[in-house]
């Protein structure tokens, strides 16, 4: 399992593979198929089912018998290879140009295997959600309940769940490095990243990682995450040591573990949004904010929105007040 790791590459192909479909580009879904006869694709209609060369000859009448799609939206996606084999899922919420207002939600999985140095499908699985109480008489709630008992309480030795990701940023480091000195300097960031652990892992959290300048956590629950963000200003602007300024950001959702780090989706967000904050202030993700509507202690001030590097359309974020 160790070689498994996640494939932005493989990722790129299956989205160039759903971007075909709307746009009615046959040649590039042919193209993105094996022309082995181990090809397979299975549709969401019953007997759709099948391989080989007819499925690369028939794959662009195959999809142009769908009507214009008016609205076609990425809602997830993820891609992993293990050596010369890798795997997509892909969820799109769709709607076709005849009833634009009814959207339908559609999952795609993808096989691929290297061939030739170039990625290409062996087997396509298409689905369109039937809730399962119509299907087989039973809601079959198993996997959801594990899901929520995750959100509970994501426990930071797991492997994937869901936790909140923390990063701290020094904003004025250069000029007080420059001040310092070089063994000055780090001297105090030892002292700083050491005062950080202990605030967050006083909250319940995990000190993941430094770096340079900045810091990297994780925490089992938003308000976790977002009482340590305040400590650690409050800290810090009153501190006897040099002048620090910091900024935070803080995101909320799914994220894979890996020895001692965490990646994903949420980590790249969380880093994106903390670069959008100034000196001395927590910016969080609508996400992380609507987790803890209800709670008396957390105030939220200036919601805009905005575009983060790497992430469609604006994104939401709020900045969460920590002077008493």
């Amino acid at each position: 399992m160790s070689g498994i790791k996640p494939s932005p590459e493989i990722l790129a192909v299956a989205r160039r593979w759903i971007d075909a479909i709307p746009n009615r580009r046959p040649k590039d879904l042919r193209n993105l198929l094996t022309k082995g006869d181990h090809l397979r694709l299975v549709g969401t209609g019953e007997g759709e089912l099948w391989a080989g060369e007819a499925v690369r000859q028939g794959i662009g009448d195959f999809f142009g018998d769908i009507p214009e799609i008016a609205t076609h939206v990425e809602t997830f996606a993820e891609a992993f290879e293990n050596g010369e084999t890798g795997w997509a899922c892909l969820v799109h919420d769709l709607s076709f140009v005849p009833q634009p207002e009814e959207i339908f939600n559609v999952r795609t999985t993808l096989i691929f295997a290297l061939e030739d140095g170039a990625w290409k499908i062996v087997h396509r699985h298409g689905s369109v959600p039937l809730p399962n109480i119509d299907f087989v008489g039973t809601a079959q709630t198993a996997i959801a309940d594990l899901v929520a008992a995750a959100r509970q309480g994501f426990a930071l030795n797991q492997r994937a769940g869901f936790a909140s990701v923390m990063f701290t940023d020094i904003v004025n480091s250069s000029r007080l490095s420059s001040i310092l000195g070089d063994r000055l300097w780090s001297s105090e960031m030892t002292r700083h990243f050491a005062a950080l652990r202990d605030i967050i892992e006083n909250h319940g959290g995990q000190f993941v990682k430094s770096l340079g300048d900045g810091t990297m956590s994780s925490f089992p629950t938003p308000a976790q995450s977002l009482q340590a963000a305040q400590s650690i200003l409050r800290e810090t602007t009153t501190s006897d040591g040099p002048d620090i300024g910091l900024r935070i950001g803080i995101h909320t959702g799914d994220v894979v573990q890996t020895e001692d780090d965490f990646f994903g989706t949420v980590v790249n967000k969380a880093a994106r949004i903390t670069a959008n904050a100034a000196v001395n202030e927590i910016h969080v993700s609508d996400t992380t904010r609507e987790m803890v509507a209800d709670a008396s202690d957390m105030r939220f001030a200036n919601p805009v929105s905005v575009p983060l590097r790497g992430f469609d359309g604006d994104q939401l974020l709020y900045r969460l007040e920590w002077q008493e």
